[in-house]
């Protein structure tokens, strides 16, 4: 039976808004001009570091690194707190659960913060496994998400399909072994997600639609 691993920021969570204010707010900080929801999503990337390389001409200097980061998640916090869940997501979560199916969310969002937000959000008790991000990560999610899919008892990572809005999700689930189903409603936009190679969807509703195909 199919399992999905969901990703959290810009996939199940629509925080986009507070992306980009947070973003702009550490660009500030170092003289830098403010980027537009359409040029994010053209040059975002992961691991961060690459994307501000891609504004800046270069990769900022430790100390640089240290202000944008500090000033874009006391930002980003504060401005979240408005976000809410993505079309749909809520109720194809429990839709998948009532089904008898299982899912789990890997994320590099801060463990201690992502936790308490799905209760917030009510959707903690859809998921048999969730992993936050603990400590720093300089890179991108494919050794968390190893650790992630080797963590759920009995789940075959060739039935296993990981959602998430990002490049960096598809290469993840490679490393893991998985599927992958990318969004176009978050981080990236459509053009950049389809040179990844997997099924690129336009909903979430459509994305665990080819999660079906793909783990059947």
């Amino acid at each position: 039976m199919a399992h999905l691993v969901w990703d959290w920021n810009g996939t199940l969570y629509n925080d986009l808004d507070a992306v980009i204010e947070a973003t702009n707010a550490s660009f500030t900080e170092l003289g830098l001009p403010a980027i537009t929801l359409e040029r994010y999503r053209e040059l975002f990337c992961v691991p961060v570091p690459k994307f501000y390389e891609r504004i800046m001409g270069r990769i900022p200097t430790s100390e640089e690194w240290d202000v944008m980061d500090e000033t874009f998640h006391r930002h980003y916090w504060r401005s979240s707190r408005s976000s809410v869940l993505a079309e749909g997501a809520a109720a194809l979560l429990a839709a998948w659960q009532d089904e008898g199916r299982t899912q789990s969310v890997c994320s590099l969002a801060p463990h201690d913060r992502l936790v308490p937000l799905l209760g917030e959000h009510g959707i903690a008790e859809r998921f048999v496994r969730v992993d936050g991000l603990v400590g720093r990560n300089g890179g991108g999610k494919g050794d968390q998400m190893v650790r992630h899919l080797a963590a759920l008892d009995g789940i075959s990572p060739d039935r296993t399909v990981v959602i998430g809005d990002a490049v960096d999700d598809a290469l993840a689930a490679a490393q893991a072994g998985a599927h992958a189903v990318l969004y176009a409603g978050g981080s990236h936009g459509r053009a950049s997600l389809e040179r990844a190679g997997v099924p690129v969807a336009d909903s979430l509703t459509e994305a665990v639609a080819f999660a079906r195909e793909l783990a059947a």
